[in-house]
């Protein structure tokens, strides 16, 4: 049986940006340029207005805990347990991410807890946002 790898994302044309910031230790999302509106994952229309005109915004990297899960079963390339958690950034919109720098128990990752980016650098070309307690 083949050894399972870490997947490591591949940028496309709508997702470069996004991949070329976290390379430099950014968290960029889009912004609308007709409503204003927020948004992630990188595409190249607003997914309120339908809007096509969207400008790069640098998130602040502030983000609160919304929910988890902590995953027990044994995986190549990650810490044993790891939490999959959605974070809600400080600019409105929510993100799939891992938790990381604290235990991964129910009583370390409370609910609505504040968080700050950091970054996993996964080959040269890309780094891999994750967040940790801003008090870390």
């Amino acid at each position: 049986m083949a050894e399972f790898k870490k997947q490591v994302p591949r940028p496309t044309p709508e997702t470069q940006h996004f991949w070329d910031g976290a390379k430099n230790q950014q968290l960029l999302l889009q912004q609308c340029d007709q409503c204003q509106h927020t948004y992630f994952p990188p595409r190249p229309f607003c997914p309120k207005c339908a809007s096509r005109e969207v400008s790069i915004t640098e998130a602040s990297g502030k983000a609160t805990l919304y929910s988890y899960v902590i995953n027990h079963r044994p995986l190549p390339g990650f810490d044993n347990p790891h939490s999959i958690a959605v974070v809600e950034l400080e600019e409105g919109p929510r993100m799939m991410s891992n938790i990381v720098g604290c235990p991964q128990t129910p009583e370390a990752l409370v609910l609505d807890m504040p968080l700050k980016v950091t970054f996993e650098a996964l080959t040269d070309e890309i780094n891999l946002p994750k967040f940790q307690p801003a008090e870390a």
